[in-house]
């Protein structure tokens, strides 16, 4: 649950009779928060009576919560008895909040939650909540205002409002400066590093869409209602959902904020639909509630793993695992630094060809050192395949994008029969649930691009950093025709593993399968792409001929090359790159 958000939408709630509301700091001081003119009314309106009370209950909780441990703090600091009473009522409070987030926490998973979570923001913005901190003196207070700004920031980046995001980036520019020059801390450069950071963000798409007043257009790419093609008449699919997704985020010297990587960033995008504008909607004369209320749009749950340990990952894999409902299906994307094995192995298994870096080694010990040990043993924060291998007994869709993405794919294809057992393999099926892997190329970083805009990734691959609005909404009309192609070509192919069948049935999954296509028979028609390195792969292997190498996708793939004018770049067909 977006707990920010509701601790907000309670905070506008207890407005007090002088417009102004009232907070209490987590240093327990109380401090004044601007004055506006909103009702509790008017805030009330705006929150279901369902969740109404989830926020009274949280809030009570969370109040009780720092009522008890205030008190610890004024028991005498001898004996022992006075505290066990008072002790045992503070632990169980807490209890009962943890339990209650847990209960609430797939809320995340609801893109709706974060235009709550914007509006609550903005709330605090206009109404100058933070306005009078500047004249308190004390740099804590200053602290807890670049804060508000940072995660507000966050907020307008997930909801691709980037002008806002340009305006806030400018206020906490000066914010910033103010704080500086006033205090004299020690946290200066890790603000100006934030700032940084953000810079980098905003500016990391490659490519500009530009209306007819050469203003960038902002893209949304989520998935929009319609994009997704309708399944082939008569068409056998499983009925699996995804209801988990882990995002994982490691690569050295990628563009991040906070501790969301621009892949990391990316994938979320995949994962969610757009949110219903729900104002936009007709409204029965008389009433406050929409004529039609839209049917309820599911979101997958998401984790979003920021260089984690080994050990964190494990445990968010094997919580999801547990927790994952039937019918359901997991998804892990890892974008990491690729573990390569040092020398050969005669026995290569699942643990002898390397995996992705989830986490940097954090042992201060000279390079030497390292060096020597990485030659004795495995790095300890090493995904290999094999470490998936229990989870593979429920259905599993893995994305991996790292220079050693192949680590993943089976070599069942490259021996005969009779040498299977002489030679394990790195990956394999071995409980007969639905496994899918997508593998970016282990040269270049386009591949979550392909998988997050098609049409961006595509631009880019041609050199093209800006288009106008027009030509992109055409190219957008043709896209829209290879993905209904595609799912015909794989409706109709007779030799496609049945795994990507039993995933199909998902709409995000079944645009991440398409995606995936269109992305490899692009960069196999590509003149620069020569390598096979430069392919992505997957497990199960794909048919070729019937899906990537399908004549008439490379024809489309000609079309939208014709249409930007770039035709020049990319051979007539796969055999002529030969």
């Amino acid at each position: 649950m977006n707990w920010d958000g509701l601790t907000a939408a309670w905070t506008l709630l207890k407005e007090d009779d002088e417009g102004g509301v009232s907070g209490r700091e987590s240093d327990g001081s109380s401090v004044k928060r601007g004055t506006g003119n909103m009702s509790m009314m008017g805030a009330e309106e705006d929150i279901p009576l369902g969740e109404r009370k989830t926020i009274t209950d949280f809030c009570y909780l969370l109040d009780k919560s720092k009522q008890l441990f205030n008190g610890l703090r004024d028991l005498p600091q001898h004996g022992h008895k006075q505290w066990q009473s008072y002790f045992g009522r503070t632990f169980d409070v807490y209890t009962k909040l943890w339990k209650f987030q847990q209960q609430h926490s797939l809320r995340t998973s609801e893109t709706s939650y974060l235009s709550e979570a914007f509006s609550f923001y903005s709330a605090i913005r206009q109404r100058s909540y933070y306005h009078e901190v500047s004249k308190e003196g004390r740099p804590e207070l200053v602290v807890k205002k670049l804060r508000y700004y940072a995660r507000f920031i966050v907020v307008c980046l997930l909801l691709n409002k980037m002008d806002l995001v340009k305006v806030l980036v400018k206020e906490l520019t000066d914010e910033i400066e103010d704080y500086t020059q006033r205090f004299n801390t020690e946290d200066q450069l890790e603000w100006n590093l934030v700032l940084q950071e953000v810079a980098a963000f905003v500016e990391a798409d490659p490519v500009m869409v530009l209306n007819n007043d050469n203003a960038i257009v902002t893209i949304s790419s989520r998935q929009q209602d319609g994009a997704v093609p309708q399944l082939e008449p008569g068409m056998v699919v499983g009925q699996l959902a995804l209801a988990d997704a882990l995002i994982v985020g490691n690569c050295n010297n990628q563009v991040k904020f906070s501790e969301l990587t621009i892949d990391m960033f990316r994938m979320l995008q995949v994962l969610e639909r757009e949110p219903i504008n729900l104002a936009a909607q007709s409204v029965k004369p008389g009433t406050l509630e929409p004529s039609e209320k839209p049917a309820k749009r599911e979101n997958p749950h998401k984790y979003l793993l920021y260089k984690p340990t080994f050990s964190q990952l494990y445990t968010f894999l094997s919580a999801s695992f547990k927790e994952l409902p039937a019918s359901s299906v997991l998804l892990l994307y890892l974008s990491a630094t690729g573990v390569f094995p040092v020398g050969h192995a005669e026995y290569e298994g699942p643990y002898d060809l390397g995996g992705v870096m989830t986490s940097n080694s954090r042992d201060s010990v000279n390079e030497e050192t390292v060096q020597r040990r990485s030659q004795a043993q495995k790095e300890m924060h090493c995904l290999h395949p094999g470490d998936l291998y229990p989870f593979t007994r429920k259905p599993l869709f893995i994305i991996v994008d790292s220079s050693n993405s192949t680590a993943y794919k089976s070599r069942l294809a490259l021996i005969t029969s009779a040498s299977v057992s002489c030679f394990p393999q790195n990956f394999l099926n071995l409980f007969g649930q639905p496994l899918v892997c997508l593998l970016s190329p282990t040269r270049g970083s386009l591949f979550t691009l392909f998988l997050y805009s098609p049409l961006v990734a595509f631009l880019s691959v041609c050199g093209l950093g800006s288009l106008r609005l027009g030509l992109w909404e055409k190219a957008q009309e043709l896209l829209h025709l290879v993905y209904r192609e595609v799912g015909q070509i794989i409706a109709r192919s007779r030799s496609i593993d049945q795994a990507f069948l039993q995933f199909y049935g998902d709409e995000f999954l079944r645009l991440l399968l398409i995606r995936f296509v269109f992305c490899s028979a692009v960069l196999r028609l590509h003149k620069m792409f020569r390598d096979s390195r430069s392919f992505p792969e997957s497990y199960p292997q794909l048919p070729k001929m019937d899906t990537v190498e399908n004549s008439l996708l490379q024809k489309r793939v000609l079309e939208l090359a014709a249409m930007l004018d770039v035709q020049s770049l990319f051979f007539s067909s796969t055999l002529d790159g030969c």
